[in-house]
């Protein structure tokens, strides 16, 4: 629907005509003191957001320097990370719960370092990030998106059945510790499959739907605009820029990026099938583990 906008129009004056032409007009050239005032306010904006936008891209820089020399720093390998992520979680959850969280962290990534083995890819260990999750660095991206696909799922599946062993023990021994492992475990591998990329979601939508990249971004901004989590304002300034570079990648029609996204329609129905029954058993997952009901309980006193 359009919207019209109110045209304020103030009485017009009669003024001499050497008054006028001071108001109006300057005899040496200079420009009027209101535009240069709004020409300042612009610059000043200007000059502010281009020094926003500068420290942002210095930050996820050193962001992304750091995780690609993780695996070249022998004592901060993946039990180095693991035993430091361990000690962070233990802050708030208690050491029991934080070493279950970071051993299903481990089985979640240790799928995708499978699949990439077996996709002739080159891959670093999982290296563990307090409060960020894990992560495992590739050296070549994948032949082409179908591969990439099959790399993205190949955690959320493995992470899955993970969870389902954690919540099959706990119901066999009657143990809140492990069902809350497996709930948060099955939430976890849910989220990764929100469609943007880099998370394995995104990566499945590459031999599905990459359209769907620019929903998933806009469901993470819904998400962090309902639980103000800033962690999640990271992933989002991640996706957006990881989005718009394989988005312009694919604008330029080359002929290597045809053959990237050059995908069968069965292949995009088995990468679909697999993605939504994810999503289902995942779900049932959290309903069947969820032990905190109540606001009164925290892992520690599990």
């Amino acid at each position: 629907m359009d919207e019209s906008y109110p045209t304020l129009a103030a009485p017009v004056q009669t003024l001499p005509v050497a008054q006028a032409v001071s108001r109006t007009e300057n005899p040496f050239g200079e420009p009027q003191p209101a535009r240069r005032e709004r020409k300042g306010l612009r610059g000043r904006i200007s000059s502010a957001l281009a020094a926003l936008g500068a420290i942002f891209a210095k930050f996820f820089a050193a962001i992304k320097a750091g995780l690609l020399l993780l695996p070249k720093v022998k004592l901060l390998g993946t039990a180095g990370t693991a035993l430091i992520s361990v000690a962070a979680y233990s802050l708030f959850w208690g050491w029991t719960f934080a070493l279950g969280f970071v051993f299903l962290l481990f089985i979640h990534e240790m799928g995708h370092v499978i699949q990439l083995r077996r996709e002739g890819i080159k891959a670093s260990a999982p290296m563990f990030i307090p409060f960020l999750g894990a992560a495992v660095m590739m050296k070549s991206m994948p032949d082409d998106a179908l591969a990439e696909a099959r790399v993205g799922l190949a955690g959320p599946v493995l992470g899955t059945a993970g969870a389902a062993i954690c919540l099959a023990i706990g119901e066999a021994t009657n143990s809140d510790l492990l069902r809350a492992l497996a709930y948060v475990a099955f939430f976890l591998n849910l989220i990764n499959l929100i469609p943007v990329v880099p998370f394995d979601g995104g990566r499945a939508m590459a031999a599905m739907a990459p359209a769907f990249w620019f929903v998933g971004l806009a469901a993470m901004v819904g998400l962090f605009f309902i639980a103000h989590n800033p962690f999640l304002l990271i992933f989002i300034l991640l996706g957006a820029m990881e989005t718009k570079r394989r988005w312009q990648a694919r604008k330029t029609r080359s002929l290597e990026q045809a053959a990237y996204y050059r995908v069968s329609p069965r292949n995009r129905w088995l990468v679909g099938a697999v993605y939504v029954g994810l999503i289902v058993v995942l779900a049932l997952g959290m309903h069947e583990s969820q032990v905190l009901v109540s606001g009164g309980h925290t892992f520690r006193s599990i």
